[in-house]
């Protein structure tokens, strides 16, 4: 068992294709892979093999995926580098930017984040609170 609180986050898309692509190239840098699922599954992403799960779904109601004013989902990476490759895969895979790579020592000295949309406007972060890079 993991010692997560969580057992897993589904975030909205209204294109999985377009999305798997996007969750594929960031959450790798920060050590998540893509669970082996039938095709007719929504992508699902664990770290380690772990809890919190990710998923990837079209909205169940059949309405379309908005993203939460105010809400955003904080993922854990060990290095600053793997913060900056996190940005940098958003962007190059159809995310926008929301506060680039760096420190945010009103958070605390040793945070050190990045804040991106993915291409449904989920707001998504990468932090590491980690002095050393």
């Amino acid at each position: 068992m993991s010692s997560s609180a969580i057992s897993h986050i589904t975030l909205g898309t209204n294109d999985r294709e377009k999305a798997t692509r996007f969750y594929d190239a960031v959450l790798g840098p920060i050590g998540f892979s893509r669970l082996p699922k039938p095709a007719d599954k929504p992508p699902a992403y664990a770290k380690g093999g772990g809890f919190p799960i990710v998923y990837i779904y079209t909205p169940f109601d059949g309405e379309p995926a908005t993203a939460g004013n105010g809400s955003h989902v904080a993922f854990i990476a060990d290095t600053k580098a793997q913060v900056q490759a996190f940005h940098r895969e958003a962007l190059a895979h159809g995310g926008s930017d929301e506060g680039p790579p760096g420190p945010r020592p009103h958070y605390g000295p040793d945070y050190y984040a990045a804040y991106v949309r993915d291409p449904d406007g989920n707001k998504l972060q990468a932090v590491c609170y980690e002095a050393k890079d």
